[in-house]
């Protein structure tokens, strides 16, 4: 991968900021797209190379998109970036279809089913664009070269375009990950609920510094 390659992020929370500053500690060039740049103004100063847009200005800026919105917004701000400026560009879909309720006995509340992810519906909804669904499975402190005792941990990905997924699996190896490829779209059905899974220890024991990996 070239190091000079242009991200677009899509989103300015939490998540949105710590992926867009990891881009930039590695060398690559950023534009973030929000409705409200107030939301940006610290992070801004405190990434002054990078540029802070709309979300059709991070759609059409990136060479790969990360898609990092609330997971109820997602098809609404894919549609505000501009399907036109995804086509063809690896789109990384790190968003999880959380309702708003609160956890209950510290589990999360999905509004999709077990037959249908959000990335399913975001796909078919986009067909042009090339989403692969990554960065959702882990708390956003962790998704930058973690500093963890057991070593590398995994990052599922999936989608249907190969060659999205290739240059997405560059990525998470530069961010410290290894990556496991779980297939096609379809796979997210198994890979959002990894959110639920995730943030239990979290609820049940503020216990927020963990991630998966797969032994063999």
């Amino acid at each position: 991968m070239r190091t000079n390659k242009k991200i677009g992020v899509i989103g300015s929370g939490g998540v949105a900021q710590t992926l867009a500053s990891g881009f930039l500690k590695h060398g690559f060039e950023v534009m973030m797209g929000t409705r409200d740049s107030a939301k940006l103004a610290d992070w801004k100063t405190a990434n002054p190379k990078a540029n802070v847009g709309s979300f059709a200005d991070a759609g059409k800026f990136g060479e790969v998109v990360v898609l990092a919105v609330k997971g109820s917004g997602a098809v609404e701000a894919v549609r505000s970036a501009g399907p036109q400026h995804l086509a063809g560009k690896p789109v990384i879909d790190a968003t999880n279809p959380i309702t708003d309720e609160p956890p209950a006995d510290g589990v999360l509340r999905f509004f999709t089913n077990n037959d249908e992810s959000l990335m399913e519906r975001l796909q078919r909804e986009f067909p042009d664009a090339h989403f692969v669904k990554a960065f959702n499975s882990v708390g956003s402190a962790l998704m930058v070269n973690p500093q963890l005792k057991g070593g590398p941990p995994t990052m599922f990905l999936c989608g249907n375009d190969e060659s999205a997924k290739q240059a997405v699996c560059e990525i998470i190896e530069l961010f410290g990950w290894e990556p496991a490829d779980m297939g096609k779209a379809a796979s997210a059905r198994a890979l959002e609920p990894l959110c639920i899974l995730w943030c239990l220890p979290g609820f049940l024991h503020n216990d927020w510094v963990h991630a998966f990996k797969v032994l063999k």
